[in-house]
C-alpha cells in the first residue's frame, strides 16, 4: 500500500513539473510573439521604403524582370521538431540555397538601393519564418 502511495505521489509530482515546464514555455513563446510582431511592423516599413527608393533610383519598374526570371527559391524553409517535456513543437528555420543570381541587378543605376532592398526583404522573410514557427508552437502548446 505504501509503495502504491509513493508511486502515485511521484507520478503526480512528475506531471506537475511537466505542466509547469509547458506553461513556462507557453509564456516565453507568447512574449516572443508579441516582440516579433512589433518588430515586424518596423521591418516591413523599412522594406517598403527601400522598395520605393530602389524604384526611384533605378528609374523604372524592375519587378516584372525579376519576377519573370526567377527559377527557384533562394531562401528555403527547414522544419524540425523540438521536444519540450515530452511534447513535440514544430520549429521552422530558414536557410539560403544557392548563389545570388541577381547580384548584378541595378549595376547601371540604383545598385546600392537594390542591395539595400534585398537585405531588407531577406530580413523580413526571416522574421516571418520566425513568427510562423512561434505561432505554430503556440497553437500546439495551446492544444495540449
Amino acid at each position: 500500500m505504501k509503495a502504491r502511495l509513493a508511486g502515485a505521489q511521484k507520478g503526480h509530482s512528475l506531471l506537475k513539473k511537466k505542466a509547469e515546464a509547458l506553461q513556462m514555455r507557453f509564456r516565453q513563446i507568447l512574449a516572443k510573439i508579441v516582440e516579433t510582431k512589433t518588430l515586424m511592423g518596423d521591418v516591413m516599413k523599412d522594406a517598403a521604403f527601400s522598395l520605393a527608393e530602389a524604384k526611384f533610383a533605378s528609374g523604372g519598374d524592375f519587378n516584372q524582370g525579376v519576377i519573370q526570371n526567377v527559377t527557384k527559391a533562394r531562401i528555403k524553409l527547414r522544419s524540425k521538431m523540438d521536444n519540450v517535456a515530452g511534447t513535440n513543437l514544430p520549429v521552422f528555420e530558414s536557410f539560403e540555397d544557392g548563389v545570388d543570381t541577381y547580384e548584378l541587378t541595378g549595376l547601371s543605376r540604383g545598385g546600392q538601393q537594390m542591395a539595400k532592398l534585398k537585405i531588407n526583404y531577406k530580413r523580413a522573410i526571416e522574421l516571418l519564418i520566425e513568427l510562423a514557427s512561434l505561432q505554430a508552437s503556440f497553437v500546439t502548446l495551446d492544444n495540449v
